[in-house]
């Protein structure tokens, strides 16, 4: 009984100290690099201002136009609102344009650009990214089409039994060549719309690709469809998937490294809130 006792006692002083453990480990990983170490983060903290470049870029950033509450919503104006919080300093959205998203961080008019941003091989050569999120494609046909009902895999459509209809033009008409090279494909024109939806309510293909992210919108409107990868609503997928994130001037590596530390720390309650406005989209 006793040698029971003292194995509980170890036990739960043990859990206790990896929790402990686990918690220093986040304060230290959010620790503000000390004066001299980062001249941008001297530089904000003495201006008393974290200059954000703002661009509405739902579900990441978003903009409230209803004149009440916060300006800005979403993943994107959470971290950047906890990096304001643990420099002790207040946060500035600095609109910006398509255009001037990237440059505004060469020409020191910001500190960060929050406004959502995918990592490109461009991009790379002249910023620094800290990603939190990504972006990636699902397909989707009816329901109620055997051939979509049965289907257990995207690979499953890669069979000459299977038109994929396609929007000419896209980013993903790459990839629809490459992922069905077997199947027969089906171009059309940008209609406005995130897919080719009409294509396959008519019956004039069995799949389309679309974005996860409006993917959610259309299965709440446009009943009796069925999309793969499967679970999660495919918010999972990774079929072409892009990292998303938020962008700095290069050669700033204390800076990006600190930025990074906290984005890793708060990435479960980034995501819950990129779920949240995924679901009301």
């Amino acid at each position: 009984m006793k040698t029971n006792y003292f194995l509980r006692r170890r036990l739960s002083a043990l859990a206790a100290g990896l929790v402990l453990a686990g918690t220093m480990s986040q304060a230290f990983a959010q620790a503000v690099p000390a004066p001299g170490v980062s001249p941008r983060i001297d530089a904000i903290k003495k201006s008393g201002v974290l200059r954000a470049g703002v661009l509405s870029n739902p579900p990441w950033l978003v903009e409230n136009t209803t004149g009440t509450g916060d300006a800005w919503a979403g993943p994107a104006w959470l971290l950047a609102n906890e990096y304001a919080r643990l420099l002790g300093v207040k946060l500035e959205a600095v609109p910006v344009s398509h255009e001037t998203k990237v440059p505004v961080l060469a020409s020191n008019q910001v500190d960060v650009t929050i406004s959502p941003l995918s990592v490109t091989p461009e991009r790379l050569k002249v910023v620094d990214f800290v990603t939190y999120s990504a972006t990636a494609l699902c397909v989707f046909g009816r329901a109620d089409n055997p051939k979509v009902a049965n289907a257990k895999s995207i690979d499953d459509f890669n069979s000459p039994d299977i038109t994929v209809a396609y929007f000419t033009g896209g980013g993903e008409e790459n990839w629809v060549k490459k992922r069905f090279p077997n199947a027969k494909l089906r171009g059309v024109s940008t209609a406005g719309t995130a897919a080719p939806v009409e294509e396959i309510l008519a019956k004039r293909a069995d799949i389309t690709p679309i974005n996860r992210v409006p993917w959610s919108a259309l299965n709440r409107k446009v009943k009796g469809l069925k999309a793969l990868p499967d679970g999660n609503n495919c918010q999972g997928s990774t079929e072409m998937a892009t990292p998303i994130g938020m962008a700095i001037d290069r050669n700033q590596p204390d800076y990006l490294n600190w930025l990074k530390a906290v984005s890793d720390t708060l990435k479960p309650k980034l995501d819950a809130d990129e779920r949240r406005i995924i679901n009301t989209m």
